[in-house]
């Protein structure tokens, strides 16, 4: 293990996939130079390292790459392009969902398309509700995109390793506060397979999952609610398609009480699908009903303490919880 921030084990990742093959190459807007040179950016030092080949900065223009990406990927590369904000992927929608993510459908399984497409999202830096907004539900509505949201730095590096080496075209969601977190990394090419939840800490009350930065506030408040004697079990998705069901639904039926947390908007938030899944596969366990706790209906606000109010904090979570368990 190699203790890393969550930046450098993107970067990781990309050095060692490209490393491995020659198909392999990255664009984007300023992945070589200009706001990305800062030893802590996933893009910082791979021009120099890889070369102008296979590191390419790109206009300003969302449908131009995501273009990019898609005529590569039908020749026979492997790209892996960067989307600054994830409200500029809508100008990357065109290629992404019409073309993308129907090829095999449309060619009746024969062909794969294999694209990677990292974007950045994140709310907390005051960027205003056009380089902010949350749009995985989005993303994840869109039958033949598999939708990854990493949480820690190794998950961060094993889920762009997956990404990039899986047939299909794949949405890597970063969210750009956990870029300068800290924690343990394996060394090497250790993937984590998309699809696969992770168990962050067991309980026995209430079932609360999370994705994202979103997991640390579940985990906030599920420390808060130990103290007042209420057991909450976390589970950080890591992948929201494929979804891994299984692992909602068995600790939905050991606890009897379900709890989602997300900082994208509520309305038709992918909270609303995770809901609907328990109310459907598990509603016989359900000892109560299911709440959502997410942004408002509302574009994310510029003003610092209007942003901070927006985002769902452990307050709401804890409220959430306690209104289900009595």
């Amino acid at each position: 293990m190699l203790e890393m921030h969550t930046g450098v084990a993107v970067r990781e990742a990309l050095t060692l996939a490209m490393e491995q093959d020659e198909r392999i190459f990255i664009a984007g807007e300023g992945v070589g130079v200009s706001i990305h040179d800062s030893p802590l950016m996933p893009t910082y030092g791979l021009l120099q390292k890889f070369g102008p080949r296979r590191v390419k900065d790109t206009p300003v223009s969302e449908a131009a790459i995501a273009g990019l990406a898609v005529g590569a990927a039908n020749l026979g590369l492997l790209p892996v392009v960067e989307i600054m904000f994830f409200p500029f992927i809508t100008l990357a929608s065109d290629m992404l969902v019409n073309h993308a993510a129907k090829l095999r459908y449309l060619s009746g399984g024969k062909s794969s398309f294999p694209l990677t497409v990292r974007v950045k999202t994140g709310i907390g830096f005051q960027a205003g509700c056009q380089h902010c907004h949350p749009l995985e539900a989005w993303m994840a509505h869109i039958p033949g995109l598999k939708v990854v949201y990493a949480s820690t730095p190794a998950d961060a590096k094993g889920l762009l390793l997956s990404a990039i080496f899986d047939p299909d075209p794949v949405i890597v969601i970063e969210e750009m506060g956990l870029y300068w977190m800290k924690g343990d990394v394996p060394e090497g090419d250790v993937r984590v397979p998309l699809g696969k939840a992770r168990l962050v800490k067991p309980g026995r009350d209430v079932t609360i999952v999370a994705y994202g930065s979103a997991v640390y506030t579940a985990l906030q408040a599920a420390g808060q609610l130990e103290a007042e004697g209420i057991s909450a079990e976390v589970i950080d998705l890591r992948s929201l398609v494929p979804l891994d069901k299984q692992a909602v639904l068995e600790s939905v039926k050991k606890t009897g009480r379900f709890v989602t947390v997300h900082d994208a908007n509520k309305f038709c938030g992918f909270g609303a699908e995770l809901a609907a899944m328990v109310a459907e596969e598990a509603f016989d366990s359900l000892k109560a009903p299911v709440r959502r706790v997410a942004a408002p209906e509302a574009p994310v606000p510029f003003c610092p303490p209007q942003e901070k109010f927006y985002k769902p904090d452990a307050g709401k979570v804890n409220a959430a919880v306690k209104g289900i368990m009595k």
